[in-house]
């Protein structure tokens, strides 16, 4: 058996305490992971920090697991949206899995003249979501909101967030490090339209900005765009 399990879970965490996990997360411990009574897994809520946990009890339906100690406390993670443009089913699962492995905090799906569908399975992608969390060892599950309209978001955008757009075709600055909160937008496989451009070069608060030579497919976009945007915060 190899190491650990880390799982998320919602409940409070704390040393000596216990937690008991439902159905589905002791089916995977006990049934697909073969684990059983004794055996050790990490815990994480998102807001306590990361705990050593042992199984006490393990059904089909249930398990109890006493909680150890501390291994990582809680700590600042970058204030990181991302905006994109809803994709196809499976490219935006891959935006959401590789944008909780780059950090993001926020996830803003939005609905733009050109977007290739305008349906989301939110559970779905917040299920993605955790189990990137849980491999990728962060902290925190980013924050997943509903889908809007671009227009709707740029006209209740925050005053204290900058916002990068990823404009191919243009002459503008290649993306680079930015200091926290800030956020990044990636367009649809068709780009913006002449509205859509006209809106977000009007805003005060938007930065166009180029993410290299070559027009890449909006899931590459968002995950180069992060690397860039992230630069050294990365490391």
């Amino acid at each position: 058996m190899t190491g650990s399990i880390r799982l998320y879970v919602d409940a409070p965490l704390e040393a000596s305490g216990s937690i008991t996990l439902a159905a589905g997360q002791a089916h995977y411990l006990g049934t697909v992971m073969r684990r059983g009574a004794g055996d050790p897994v990490t815990l994480f809520n998102g807001r306590d920090g990361e705990f050593s946990a042992r199984i006490s009890t393990i059904r089909k339906d249930r398990a109890e697991l006493r909680i150890e100690h501390l291994l990582r406390p809680q700590v600042a993670e970058p204030d990181l949206w991302l905006l994109f443009s809803l994709l196809k089913r499976d490219a935006t699962d891959l935006v959401v899995q590789k944008a909780t492995e780059l950090g993001v905090s926020g996830l803003h799906p939005i609905m733009t003249e050109r977007s290739n569908t305008h349906r989301m399975n939110a559970a779905r992608l917040r299920a993605i979501a955790v189990e990137a969390a849980e491999q990728c060892e962060r902290l925190t599950i980013p924050h997943l909101a509903p889908p809007r309209r671009l227009l709707d978001v740029l006209a209740e955008w925050p005053a204290e967030r900058r916002l990068f757009a990823a404009l191919e075709r243009t002459t503008v600055p290649r993306l680079s490090s930015a200091s926290w909160p800030t956020a990044l937008l990636i367009g649809p496989e068709g780009g913006f339209t002449p509205s859509e451009l006209e809106a977000l070069q009007a805003h005060p608060l938007v930065t166009a900005v180029s993410l290299g030579p070559r027009v890449l497919r909006a899931d590459t976009a968002c995950i180069a765009g992060l690397a860039l945007l992230q630069g050294g915060h990365c490391a």
